[in-house]
Protein backbone atom coordinates (compact mmCIF):
# COMPACT_ATOMS: atom_id res chain seq x y z
CA UNK A 1 0.00 0.00 0.00
CA UNK A 2 1.08 3.56 -0.73
CA UNK A 3 0.27 4.59 2.84
CA UNK A 4 2.59 1.88 4.21
CA UNK A 5 5.40 3.11 1.95
CA UNK A 6 4.86 6.69 3.15
CA UNK A 7 4.94 5.58 6.80
CA UNK A 8 8.12 3.57 6.14
CA UNK A 9 9.80 6.56 4.48
CA UNK A 10 8.94 9.00 7.30
CA UNK A 11 10.00 6.59 10.04
CA UNK A 12 13.23 5.79 8.20
CA UNK A 13 14.01 9.47 7.59
CA UNK A 14 13.54 10.48 11.24
CA UNK A 15 15.27 7.41 12.67
CA UNK A 16 18.31 7.71 10.43
CA UNK A 17 18.66 11.48 10.85
CA UNK A 18 19.00 11.08 14.62
CA UNK A 19 21.14 7.98 14.17
CA UNK A 20 23.58 9.90 11.97
CA UNK A 21 23.77 12.64 14.60
CA UNK A 22 24.33 10.27 17.49
CA UNK A 23 26.37 7.47 15.87
CA UNK A 24 23.73 4.73 16.03
CA UNK A 25 20.24 3.86 17.20
CA UNK A 26 18.21 3.81 13.96
CA UNK A 27 16.61 0.56 15.04
CA UNK A 28 14.89 2.35 17.93
CA UNK A 29 12.14 3.50 15.52
CA UNK A 30 12.73 1.59 12.31
CA UNK A 31 12.63 -2.00 13.52
CA UNK A 32 9.50 -1.63 15.70
CA UNK A 33 7.77 0.01 12.71
CA UNK A 34 8.54 -3.01 10.53
CA UNK A 35 7.22 -5.35 13.23
CA UNK A 36 4.08 -3.20 13.71
CA UNK A 37 3.37 -3.35 9.98
CA UNK A 38 3.35 -7.13 10.15
CA UNK A 39 6.80 -8.54 9.41
CA UNK A 40 8.04 -11.48 11.50
CA UNK A 41 11.11 -10.73 13.61
CA UNK A 42 13.71 -12.45 11.42
CA UNK A 43 12.44 -10.79 8.22
CA UNK A 44 12.16 -7.40 9.91
CA UNK A 45 15.72 -7.64 11.27
CA UNK A 46 17.20 -8.62 7.89
CA UNK A 47 15.24 -5.86 6.10
CA UNK A 48 16.32 -3.30 8.69
CA UNK A 49 19.98 -4.33 8.31
CA UNK A 50 19.84 -3.84 4.54
CA UNK A 51 18.28 -0.38 4.91
CA UNK A 52 20.87 0.57 7.55
CA UNK A 53 23.64 0.12 4.99
CA UNK A 54 22.20 3.13 3.14
CA UNK A 55 22.32 5.20 6.33
CA UNK A 56 26.08 4.64 6.16
CA UNK A 57 26.18 5.57 2.48
CA UNK A 58 24.19 8.75 3.03
CA UNK A 59 26.40 9.80 5.93
CA UNK A 60 29.55 8.89 4.00
CA UNK A 61 28.63 11.26 1.18
CA UNK A 62 28.67 14.13 3.68
CA UNK A 63 31.54 13.09 5.97
CA UNK A 64 34.04 12.49 3.17
CA UNK A 65 33.59 16.10 2.03
CA UNK A 66 34.95 17.53 5.26
CA UNK A 67 36.62 14.77 7.30
CA UNK A 68 40.02 13.09 7.20
CA UNK A 69 40.01 9.43 8.22
CA UNK A 70 42.94 7.26 9.23
CA UNK A 71 42.44 4.42 6.78
CA UNK A 72 44.81 2.07 8.63
CA UNK A 73 42.72 2.55 11.76
CA UNK A 74 39.59 1.99 9.65
CA UNK A 75 40.96 -1.36 8.43
CA UNK A 76 41.68 -2.31 12.04
CA UNK A 77 38.04 -1.59 13.05
CA UNK A 78 36.77 -3.69 10.14
CA UNK A 79 39.18 -6.58 10.72
CA UNK A 80 38.31 -6.89 14.41
CA UNK A 81 34.57 -6.24 14.15
CA UNK A 82 33.42 -8.06 11.01
CA UNK A 83 34.09 -11.63 12.26
CA UNK A 84 31.96 -10.85 15.31
CA UNK A 85 29.15 -9.50 13.09
CA UNK A 86 29.02 -12.69 11.03
CA UNK A 87 29.12 -14.84 14.17
CA UNK A 88 26.31 -12.88 15.83
CA UNK A 89 24.10 -12.85 12.73
CA UNK A 90 24.58 -16.61 12.32
CA UNK A 91 23.36 -17.27 15.87
CA UNK A 92 20.49 -14.80 16.34
CA UNK A 93 17.85 -16.66 14.32
CA UNK A 94 18.33 -19.73 16.52
CA UNK A 95 17.96 -18.17 19.99
CA UNK A 96 15.42 -16.30 22.10
CA UNK A 97 16.87 -12.81 22.49
CA UNK A 98 14.64 -11.39 25.28
CA UNK A 99 17.26 -11.78 28.01
CA UNK A 100 19.97 -10.47 25.70
CA UNK A 101 17.82 -7.46 24.82
CA UNK A 102 17.18 -6.72 28.50
CA UNK A 103 20.89 -6.89 29.37
CA UNK A 104 21.80 -4.85 26.30
CA UNK A 105 19.18 -2.27 27.30
CA UNK A 106 20.63 -1.94 30.80
CA UNK A 107 24.16 -1.57 29.40
CA UNK A 108 23.07 0.94 26.74
CA UNK A 109 21.22 3.04 29.30
CA UNK A 110 24.33 2.96 31.47
CA UNK A 111 26.49 4.20 28.58
CA UNK A 112 24.19 7.16 28.00
CA UNK A 113 24.19 8.13 31.68
CA UNK A 114 27.98 7.68 31.87
CA UNK A 115 28.48 10.12 29.00
CA UNK A 116 25.88 12.53 30.42
CA UNK A 117 27.74 12.83 33.73
CA UNK A 118 31.10 13.38 32.01
CA UNK A 119 30.52 16.72 30.26
CA UNK A 120 34.03 17.01 28.78
CA UNK A 121 34.16 13.46 27.40
CA UNK A 122 34.86 13.41 23.68
CA UNK A 123 34.97 17.18 23.21
CA UNK A 124 38.67 17.25 22.27
CA UNK A 125 40.53 14.54 20.36
CA UNK A 126 43.35 12.95 22.38
CA UNK A 127 44.53 9.84 20.51
CA UNK A 128 45.58 7.03 22.84
CA UNK A 129 45.95 3.24 23.15
CA UNK A 130 47.42 2.79 19.67
CA UNK A 131 50.25 0.58 20.94
CA UNK A 132 50.15 -3.22 20.61
CA UNK A 133 48.45 -3.87 23.97
CA UNK A 134 45.96 -1.05 23.45
CA UNK A 135 45.01 -2.28 20.00
CA UNK A 136 44.70 -5.87 21.25
CA UNK A 137 42.22 -4.99 24.01
CA UNK A 138 40.47 -2.44 21.83
CA UNK A 139 40.09 -4.97 19.02
CA UNK A 140 38.74 -7.62 21.39
CA UNK A 141 35.99 -5.27 22.54
CA UNK A 142 35.21 -4.32 18.92
CA UNK A 143 34.85 -8.04 18.12
CA UNK A 144 32.34 -8.42 20.96
CA UNK A 145 30.44 -5.32 19.86
CA UNK A 146 30.43 -6.76 16.33
CA UNK A 147 28.78 -9.94 17.62
CA UNK A 148 26.10 -7.81 19.29
CA UNK A 149 25.68 -5.82 16.08
CA UNK A 150 25.06 -8.96 14.06
CA UNK A 151 22.69 -10.51 16.57
CA UNK A 152 20.70 -7.67 18.10
CA UNK A 153 18.60 -4.88 16.74
CA UNK A 154 19.29 -1.49 18.24
CA UNK A 155 22.08 0.60 19.59
CA UNK A 156 25.29 -1.33 18.93
CA UNK A 157 26.63 1.47 16.73
CA UNK A 158 26.36 3.62 19.86
CA UNK A 159 28.68 1.15 21.61
CA UNK A 160 31.28 1.60 18.88
CA UNK A 161 31.01 5.39 19.09
CA UNK A 162 31.55 5.50 22.85
CA UNK A 163 34.34 2.90 22.70
CA UNK A 164 36.21 4.94 20.08
CA UNK A 165 35.83 8.02 22.30
CA UNK A 166 36.66 6.39 25.62
CA UNK A 167 39.41 3.91 24.65
CA UNK A 168 41.02 5.43 21.58
CA UNK A 169 40.55 9.10 22.55
CA UNK A 170 38.57 10.33 19.55
CA UNK A 171 36.22 13.28 19.84
CA UNK A 172 32.53 12.55 19.34
CA UNK A 173 32.25 14.02 15.84
CA UNK A 174 35.17 11.94 14.51
CA UNK A 175 33.98 8.79 16.30
CA UNK A 176 30.49 9.14 14.80
CA UNK A 177 32.04 9.48 11.34
CA UNK A 178 33.94 6.20 11.76
CA UNK A 179 30.84 4.48 13.14
CA UNK A 180 28.52 5.59 10.35
CA UNK A 181 30.90 4.63 7.57
CA UNK A 182 32.41 1.41 8.93
CA UNK A 183 29.53 0.06 11.02
CA UNK A 184 26.80 1.50 8.82
CA UNK A 185 28.13 0.15 5.53
CA UNK A 186 30.41 -2.79 6.28
CA UNK A 187 29.23 -4.24 9.60
CA UNK A 188 25.53 -3.86 8.75
CA UNK A 189 26.21 -5.03 5.20
CA UNK A 190 27.83 -8.23 6.45
CA UNK A 191 24.96 -8.78 8.89
CA UNK A 192 22.40 -8.19 6.13
CA UNK A 193 24.07 -10.70 3.80
CA UNK A 194 24.28 -13.33 6.55
CA UNK A 195 20.67 -12.79 7.66
CA UNK A 196 19.49 -12.72 4.04
CA UNK A 197 21.13 -16.08 3.38
CA UNK A 198 19.65 -17.64 6.51
CA UNK A 199 16.27 -15.89 6.48
CA UNK A 200 14.22 -13.62 4.21
CA UNK A 201 14.18 -9.93 3.24
CA UNK A 202 11.02 -7.92 2.44
CA UNK A 203 12.33 -6.53 -0.85
CA UNK A 204 9.24 -4.50 -1.80
CA UNK A 205 9.55 -2.42 1.40
CA UNK A 206 13.17 -1.50 0.80
CA UNK A 207 12.77 1.45 -1.65
CA UNK A 208 11.04 3.65 0.95
CA UNK A 209 13.44 2.54 3.70
CA UNK A 210 16.50 3.11 1.52
CA UNK A 211 15.39 6.59 0.43
CA UNK A 212 14.72 7.60 4.05
CA UNK A 213 18.06 6.14 5.14
CA UNK A 214 20.03 7.99 2.47
CA UNK A 215 18.41 11.38 3.08
CA UNK A 216 18.35 10.99 6.88
CA UNK A 217 21.97 9.83 6.97
CA UNK A 218 23.15 12.77 4.87
CA UNK A 219 21.20 15.38 6.85
CA UNK A 220 22.25 13.96 10.22
CA UNK A 221 25.90 13.92 9.20
CA UNK A 222 25.59 17.50 7.92
CA UNK A 223 24.18 18.77 11.21
CA UNK A 224 26.86 16.88 13.14
CA UNK A 225 29.66 18.47 11.11
CA UNK A 226 28.20 21.98 11.17
CA UNK A 227 27.14 22.06 14.83
CA UNK A 228 30.14 20.20 16.28
CA UNK A 229 30.91 17.97 19.24
CA UNK A 230 28.53 19.47 21.80
CA UNK A 231 25.42 18.71 19.75
CA UNK A 232 26.74 15.27 18.74
CA UNK A 233 27.50 14.35 22.36
CA UNK A 234 24.05 15.43 23.57
CA UNK A 235 22.37 13.59 20.67
CA UNK A 236 24.38 10.47 21.54
CA UNK A 237 23.23 10.64 25.15
CA UNK A 238 19.54 11.20 24.35
CA UNK A 239 19.42 8.43 21.73
CA UNK A 240 21.39 6.02 23.93
CA UNK A 241 19.09 6.53 26.92
CA UNK A 242 15.98 6.12 24.72
CA UNK A 243 17.39 2.97 23.09
CA UNK A 244 18.22 1.53 26.50
CA UNK A 245 14.74 2.18 27.88
CA UNK A 246 13.16 0.83 24.68
CA UNK A 247 15.13 -2.43 24.81
CA UNK A 248 14.35 -2.96 28.50
CA UNK A 249 10.63 -2.32 27.91
CA UNK A 250 10.50 -4.60 24.87
CA UNK A 251 12.24 -7.42 26.74
CA UNK A 252 9.80 -7.17 29.65
CA UNK A 253 6.61 -7.14 27.57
Amino acid sequence: MLLDQLVLFIVSLVANLFSALAGGGAGLLQLPALLFLGLPFGTALATHKVASVFLGLGATMRHLKSSTFDWRFSVFILATGLPGVVLGASLILQVDDRLSQFLLGVLTLGLGLYSWFKPELGQIENVQNRNRAGLLWGGLVLFMIGALNGSLTSGTGLFVTLWLVRWFGLDYKTAVGYTLILVGIFWNGSGAVTLGMLGTIQWDWLPALILGSLIGGYLGAHFAIVKGNRLVKRSFEVVTILVGISLIAKAML
